[in-house]
């Protein structure tokens, strides 16, 4: 349903979000200010005993500056219910005393109908029910038994059975005044192409009913009862109320369960999904019959950020695994992405709970694999690479991957994570050395002293035990925090470039944040808050770090002219460091095939402008003048000469008075 222009304005300024915040959360009575809408609690995200989490009820925002969660009043009902942005907004206005805009009439119409239908399904889940009961379904029960079903649990999960007849649950419906229209609408059965009465869609097999994220009964899976079925396994047909690319079966119960802090596992089918959760790993789904698909995948993440992807340890499973990376790396964002755990050979997650218990499987699933691993176990099973040609199409195949990520910042961070396991992989080993007889280096004399190595200071500098290369981008960072915090007021022309300094790492960003954010309260109160966010040791760490304790501004504090021009030139450097790795990147998305001048000019460009910067207070910018005899002499300091000596009288008798 959609909304009308300015009613999620008007549900915001009707929500007070403290109000909506303080429902979840104890204030800080000492740092909360209520009267200006300044308000400080312990996260709800995340355990901690310090309040991070800071509310503006002004501004209508909310952010913790220890998991950098943020939002408004419509984001944290989300969260925290876990609910939908319609069933989050739909809470606020009833909330807020806003009637919910009216449907229009065709959507009325459909939703009724979805209504109808859904209605016709609850029928057939008791029906269903009813028959596993039956004389009729009794093999169907030993096999329920034999897989660890009991009675409670068949009930708890609305387990039912379709007895092996052409019209039971067509009969039974048509008893209860159901049109054929909405039967035949719901996949309970088909038309016959013979002229008879339609025949039902599920024969003979154990259903198991598949319910949408708001409960109602969509669609049923049949297990075949007769081994010589064609299909095992059989899902309803797609319908009004069923699409099996947009359904995850167990989706309600595990988004509950995820909400409360449970991991969210993917599995293969019903039986590992009920397995699961009775042994306690509640917030468990399954695709329904086919491979993941991308609205499934986005539905995952709008559950957790990190789902695990729980597979049969066979070849089946592992093709899973790998066709579900393909799927999910142009789709990647920030803080998303999947982790994989494999079931041991020839089990699945049903048979390992089985044989070694719910131990077994949560080991396993602490052991799970980020995605990046298995994409580059992938690439280097079952070959060898002993020759250039045999690595160059390694570093191909994986280019082509890697480039399939739309993210640059992610796209970074894979690249560097396969060239750590690529140098793992290659790396010479040290060959062995003689029986102590010492060799001379080519060019260096015998008998001449070794050149002396690095002292212990520059061995334990950043720039030497960083193991990322972009070390000298988190030293810049350093320098330009450092110097914001010791002389806030020159901040203000800088929060642009501020607020787009993509920092290394998650303490920079914080000291960013807070420092746009108290800068103009004055270095006590920025100092103060930095305490209280980071605790006493961050400002200590930051300022002790070599580069930023020589840095003249911080040698100096307050010499505002040394701090602007540091802040000014340090920036300036890192954007175009930066805009040379991206344009630099973007070329290399571009070299599918030859390279043309335009290409060309933009690395060009980027490599000067990147040069210039890096030497930006370093050139000689004074004028010269020759003199007679050919020397060039600064203009200025000829200007400064003349002057003095205009003063002095030559004469005898000394300086003239004035």
């Amino acid at each position: 349903m959609s909304l009308p222009p300015g009613f999620l304005d008007e549900l915001r300024t009707r929500s007070s979000l403290s109000q909506v915040v303080g429902r979840k959360v104890m204030w800080d009575a000492r740092k909360s200010n209520q009267g200006k809408g300044d308000m400080w609690a312990p996260c709800p995200f995340h355990q901690e005993k310090s309040a991070s989490f800071h509310v503006d009820d002004r501004k209508g925002f909310y952010y913790c500056f220890g998991c950098h969660a943020k939002g408004d009043a419509i984001t944290f009902v989300r969260e925290t219910e876990n609910v939908s942005f319609m069933e989050a907004v739909e809470i606020l206005a009833g909330e807020a005393g806003m009637p919910m805009p009216e449907r229009d009439p065709h959507a009325a119409e459909k939703a009724d109908a979805r209504k109808d239908l859904a209605d016709v399904m609850e029928l057939a889940v008791k029906w269903f029910r009813l028959q596993l009961r039956t004389g009729a379904a009794s093999d169907a029960r030993e096999y329920l038994e034999r897989r660890g079903l009991s009675g409670e649990v068949c009930d708890r999960w609305e387990i039912g059975f379709a007895p092996d007849s052409w019209q039971g649950l067509w009969d039974a419906l048509k008893g209860k005044d159901i049109g054929d229209d909405l039967i035949l609408g719901a996949g309970l059965a088909k038309p016959s192409t013979k002229g008879g009465k339609p025949y039902d869609t599920f024969r003979g097999r154990i259903m198991y009913p598949i319910r949408d994220a708001r409960g109602r009964c969509i669609a049923f899976g049949g297990r075949a009862m007769d081994p010589e079925d064609k299909a095992k396994y059989l899902n309803s047909p797609e319908t009004e109320l069923f699409d099996k690319g947009r359904s995850l079966y167990n989706v309600k119960a595990a988004r509950t369960a995820a909400g409360k802090g449970q991991p969210l596992l993917v599995a293969e089918g019903y039986m590992d999904v009920i397995a699961l959760s009775e042994a306690g790993f509640g917030a468990s789904v399954a695709p329904l019959g086919t491979a993941i698909t991308e609205n499934q995948l986005a539905m995952l993440w709008r559950i957790s950020d990190e789902p695990i992807i729980t597979l049969d340890g066979d070849a089946a499973g592992q093709r899973a695994a790998l066709r579900l990376i393909d799927l999910a790396l142009p789709l990647l964002e920030a803080g998303r992405s999947l982790r994989f755990a494999m079931m041991p050979e020839g089990q699945d997650p049903d048979d390992l709970l089985k044989s070694s218990g719910a131990g077994a499987v949560q080991a396993l699933l602490d052991a799970a694999v980020p995605m990046v691993q298995l994409l580059w176990d992938r690439e280097i099973e079952g070959k060898n690479f002993d020759s250039p040609e045999r690595k160059a199409a390694l570093d191909k195949s994986l280019r082509e991957k890697i480039m399939l990520i739309k993210d640059p910042s992610i796209r970074s961070h894979y690249g560097q994570a396969i060239k750590d396991m690529r140098w793992d992989l290659f790396r010479a080993k040290s060959a062995p050395t003689g029986g102590g007889m010492k060799v001379a280096r080519a060019g260096q004399p015998w008998g001449s002293k070794a050149p002396q190595g690095p002292s212990v200071g520059a061995k334990a500098s950043l720039l030497a035990t960083a193991s990322d290369p972009r070390a000298t981008d988190h030293l810049r960072e350093a320098v330009i925090l450092a110097a914001c915090i010791r002389c806030p007021e020159v901040v203000e022309p800088f929060e642009s470039g501020l607020e787009r300094m993509a920092c290394l790492d998650g303490d920079h960003g914080m000291l960013r944040d807070l420092v746009l954010r108290h800068a103009p309260d004055g270095a006590e109160v920025l100092e103060e808050n930095i305490i209280r966010a980071l605790g006493p040791d961050a400002l200590e760490k930051l300022m002790a770090q070599r580069h930023v304790a020589i840095t003249p501004c911080i040698r100096k504090p307050g010499d505002i002219e040394i701090t602007t021009m540091t802040i000014a030139e340090e920036l300036a450097k890192l954007a175009a460091v930066r805009g040379l790795q991206d344009e630099v990147m973007d070329a290399a998305d571009d070299l599918s095939g030859e390279a043309d001048e335009g290409l060309t000019w933009r690395l060009a460009e980027a490599a000067k402008a990147a040069d210039l910067a890096q030497r930006a207070g370093q050139e000689d910018k004074a004028e010269y003048v020759i003199a007679d005899n050919g020397a060039r002499l600064d203009r200025e300091q000829v200007a400064k000469s003349r002057s003095l000596f205009d003063q002095i009288d030559f004469s005898k008798g000394g300086k003239k008075g004035p």
